[in-house]
């Protein structure tokens, strides 16, 4: 084995919420609300969607859709005109002619023959714009449904094998870590060479104030093509970190160590704060999948865990295999997969916009204090 070569997980693809955009001639990171699994391939600056992306999307859709194909629900009082119209639409992308819905009650016209279909098919026969039709067509096609949960496992029982999480500086120049701590203790390229220092943290850290962040590499299982290759979902957010390093320990602690048995669903969700001005922010969780108790997952747990080692399968070998692989090397990170992990997840900071003249004119760290009598006196400094 090569020292100084951080064995990793073998990586078959991507999980991203979000992606790079190009905006006043940079590419700048976007966020999303749904989760995108990608190949970790690119196309004209864009990563290529893995099959598995789409097949999630169209299994989220027939679990959703509690009517069978080609039924239709009986409409509610006042919802015909709706159903003529969507007929209406029908009759003219097929070139049939439009009937309307029949009610429970009909007008003294129609009991006499005269209804409301010979106006519709006398508009039927009037020649439509070919973008009437396309419009049409567009406005009754499906929307892509969003990809907010994927069915998942793990590699390892160890949960801090599966999601790795540390302080982490990036050179932008070069695209290569210079620091890399946990709290305590960090490795750093100085002019010496890789040294060993103490970590207080980003927040204290003179030498990590203008790029040091938390940044997070969970490997996961989706599907059974490869039960050894995994997808990576990257991460630069506090919330993703804490949530899912929690889950990955308490899930370890209530199956009695068979973590990597668990069927597991990586779900996304939502939350405001005052730091994010009350708009959503996103973040990755991990629970039990869904139609699953959390007493059946542990059972189905220990099940697999059972066939397995009947069939051989050593799993504490393969966490030893994991844990000696990560203590081969320094950096996990490649410098070619260095590259873009930067400039996706360290964008480079952009200034404040400057003052506007009031905001200039109004002292810094003054405040206009109360006379007790509804009034108020002069700017003062602050006590």
């Amino acid at each position: 084995m090569i020292k100084g070569l951080m064995i990793t997980p073998p990586v078959i693809g991507r999980i991203a919420i979000g992606k790079l955009v190009e905006r006043n001639g940079k590419r700048l990171p976007e966020k999303d609300d749904e989760f995108t699994i990608t190949t970790q391939l690119q196309s004209r600056g864009q990563w290529i969607l893995h099959p598995l992306d789409e097949a999630l999307r169209l299994a989220a859709d027939k679990a959703q859709s509690g009517i069978k194909e080609g039924s239709q629900p009986p409409a509610p009082d006042g919802d015909e005109d709706n159903r003529n119209a969507a007929n209406t639409a029908q009759a003219i992308q097929t070139g049939t002619t439009a009937r309307p819905v029949r009610t429970g009650k009909r007008s003294l016209k129609e009991k006499m023959g005269v209804s409301a279909c010979t106006a519709t098919e006398s508009n039927a026969d009037q020649a439509v714009e070919p973008s009437s039709v396309s419009s049409l067509a567009s406005s009754s096609a499906p929307a892509r449904r969003k990809l907010r949960s994927i069915p998942v496992r793990v590699l390892f029982n160890d949960p801090d094998l599966n999601l790795r999480a540390n302080y982490t500086l990036f050179d932008r120049t070069t695209a290569r870590p210079v620091c890399v701590g946990d709290g305590e203790s960090c490795k750093r390229v100085s002019s010496k060479g890789l040294e060993s220092m103490s970590c207080p943290g980003p927040d204290v850290c003179a030498f990590g104030k203008d790029g040091c962040k938390p940044y997070g590499r969970l490997n996961l299982l989706i599907g059974d093509s490869d039960e050894l290759g995994s997808f990576v979902f990257r991460t630069t957010g506090f919330n993703s970190i804490r949530t899912l390093a929690a889950r990955l320990q308490y899930f370890a602690a209530v199956s009695g160590g068979h973590l990597a048995s668990m069927p597991l669903e990586l779900k996304l969700r939502g939350k405001s704060t005052t730091q994010s001005h009350r708009s959503a922010i996103y973040y990755a969780d991990l629970i039990v999948r869904s139609g699953i108790s959390l007493n059946t997952a542990i059972a189905q747990a220990k099940k697999i865990t059972a066939q397995r080692q009947a069939a051989g399968f050593d799993q504490m070998a393969l966490d030893e295999a994991a844990r000696l692989g990560y203590a081969n090397g320094s950096f996990e990170d490649t410098p070619d997969e260095a590259v873009d992990i930067v400039e996706e997840f360290y964008p480079e900071e952009t200034k404040p916009p400057a003052a506007t003249a009031t905001e200039a004119a109004t002292p810094t760290g003054l405040h206009r204090a109360s006379n007790g009598n509804g009034t108020h006196s002069p700017y003062s400094q602050r006590p």
